[in-house]
């Protein structure tokens, strides 16, 4: 019986130890949504003024206490999110397209404190990162409410549950400014 057990205990472990390597190498998407109770100029205002940004960006429990927001082709960003214990993490990007009250397309980077970009192989984030990845969100307006779509693309794998949980926990903060 111990001997199965044991045999079991070995068996999943490797599929465990297997899973995880090749997470960490691959990449995915991260998709999240919501549908809030406002008309898309709403939205879209509160999601790019710096100073909103600073109260729904980042998981829960997280601050942003540096946003820096220039929307437009061309433009660029830098977000801060400050943990409980202290730890910021910086990220930074630029716009690719931005259509006003409908769509906006980023690169998006980890970041030093002055938004140059970190290389993926120097990131300390579990999983194999990219120089940068590319970030979709889209407004869909109807009906006096909008729904918020967000696609991450090149996130790694082993990363994917953890980035769609964090873009649930800032859609719940988001939401509350409403």
């Amino acid at each position: 019986m111990l001997i199965k057990i044991l045999a079991t205990i070995a068996v999943v472990l490797f599929f465990i130890i297997a899973f995880v390597s090749i997470a960490r190498g691959r990449s995915s998407t991260v998709y999240a949504e919501r549908t809030v109770s406002a008309p898309a100029e709403r939205v879209w205002k509160l999601w790019n003024d710096p100073e909103s940004i600073q109260k729904w960006w980042g998981p829960k429990d997280y601050t942003a206490p540096v946003i820096k927001n220039d929307l437009r082709v061309g433009g660029t960003y830098l977000l801060s999110m400050r943990s409980q214990k202290g730890e910021i993490v910086w990220n930074a990007g630029s716009y690719k397209e931005v259509v006003p009250n409908t769509k906006i397309v980023s690169t998006m980077s980890f970041s030093d404190a002055n938004g140059k970009a970190i290389p993926g192989s120097e990131v300390r984030v579990p999983g194999k990162w990219p120089d940068e990845i590319t970030v979709t969100v889209e407004f869909k307006g109807a009906d006096g409410k909008t729904t918020i779509a967000i696609t991450e693309v090149g996130i790694p794998l082993i990363m994917k549950f953890f980035g769609a949980l964090g873009w649930q926990q800032q859609l719940d903060k988001f939401e509350a400014l409403l």
